[in-house]
């Protein structure tokens, strides 16, 4: 899965890179211009260049200096599909992204007169400006100190990839199908991403369970270090379900139905976190992977201890409850499928 976020000058093209990959290439577009656009109307205001520009650095100081485009990543991540995300405007944008792993930046930019003369061609009635504020804008953009702001100059100075796109259409499709397909070729080479590495760090761990319900692994990670890991398995000391069998108890759900679940084990997370308590390594900030979604208890163990990003391989039958307490607790739930997952007797 390719991850592209492209920055760059206004009228430099982006527009044109965008299509061409979704019509050729096969990516999904994911746009913060739309994104902001959609909040402007919403907030009954016209859109045009210093709403987009408000709202934007609005939406930043009320929620978090990469609110937009973490939005956006958290949708490109769950559709599991090549995407691009257009409009990468502020440093701290790409210092997030970049974060998350999966993820190139392109910077495409032109001469400034070229792109002038494109957006009058094109008529766009957000873009009609005279030259001259055309160009006061720019600067305006271009020079903020503000790692928080827009500043297209820090963010194309930091591109993992560079197009000048003064020539053709031709020439434009032609830079940008190389550097997909050079980026394609890196991904066969099967270098996995943070997320897929520790995944399979988890995936791994989990052989290690002793519930043939439900063989699940945890790894929790800082800074792209591993702190701690846990499987399922019972308490130390106390027989394991492979060697004696499960512990099955009856359960009354909420909607009246009864299922069965087995009561010897304590769950990956879990024991995860009562590892870190056990050697003193605190989990404050940290990311934890697992096989599904947590359940109640775990979700709740995993807010208390300051865990702020849960990744999952799959969802849990009963995922709702654990959703939307990490909903209200602001921690960032990722799945890398939408399929749910079952235990073994289900």
């Amino acid at each position: 899965m390719i991850i592209i976020g492209i920055t760059g000058t206004l009228g430099a093209g982006k527009g044109t890179i965008v299509d061409y990959m979704v019509n050729n290439l096969n990516f999904v577009h994911y746009s913060v211009r739309g994104f902001l656009s959609e909040e402007i109307k919403r907030r009954g205001l016209e859109v045009n260049r210093d709403n987009l520009t408000a709202v934007a650095n609005d939406l930043r100081a009320s929620n978090s200096p990469s609110y937009i485009v973490d939005c956006l990543f958290e949708q490109a991540m769950k559709s599991g599909q090549n995407c691009i995300i257009e409009s990468i405007r502020t440093p701290g944008e790409v210092e997030s992204l970049r974060k998350k792993g999966n993820f190139i930046l392109l910077a495409v930019d032109a001469d400034r007169k070229i792109r002038y003369d494109r957006i009058v061609l094109r008529g766009s009635e957000t873009d009609h400006v005279s030259y001259e504020k055309f160009v006061s804008d720019e600067q305006r953009e271009y020079e903020t100190s503000d790692p928080n702001k827009q500043n297209l100059r820090k963010c194309i100075e930091c591109a993992d990839y560079h197009i000048d796109n003064n020539g053709s259409i031709e020439d434009l499709h032609n830079e940008v199908a190389k550097i997909v397909d050079e980026l394609r070729e890196k991904m066969n080479n099967n270098r996995p991403s943070w997320d897929e590495y520790f995944m399979e760090v988890a995936n791994i761990i989990a052989k290690r369970a002793t519930c043939d319900r439900g063989r699940s692994g945890c790894v929790i990670v800082k800074n792209h270090r591993i702190l701690v890991t846990g499987y399922v398995g019972s308490p130390s000391g106390l027989p394991h379900c492979d060697e004696v069998g499960h512990l099955m108890k009856k359960m009354i759900n909420e909607d009246g139905t009864e299922s069965m679940h087995c009561v010897r084990t304590v769950h990956a997370e879990q024991n995860a976190i009562c590892q870190a308590a056990k050697l003193g390594v605190s989990v404050d900030g940290a990311t934890l992977y697992c096989r599904m979604t947590p359940c109640r208890t775990c979700a709740m163990m995993i807010i208390n201890c300051g865990i702020v990003r849960v990744v999952c391989g799959n969802k849990y039958h009963a995922a709702k409850e654990s959703e939307e307490m990490f909903r209200q607790a602001g921690i960032q739930l990722d799945y890398f499928s939408e399929d749910v997952l079952k235990y073994n007797n289900q």
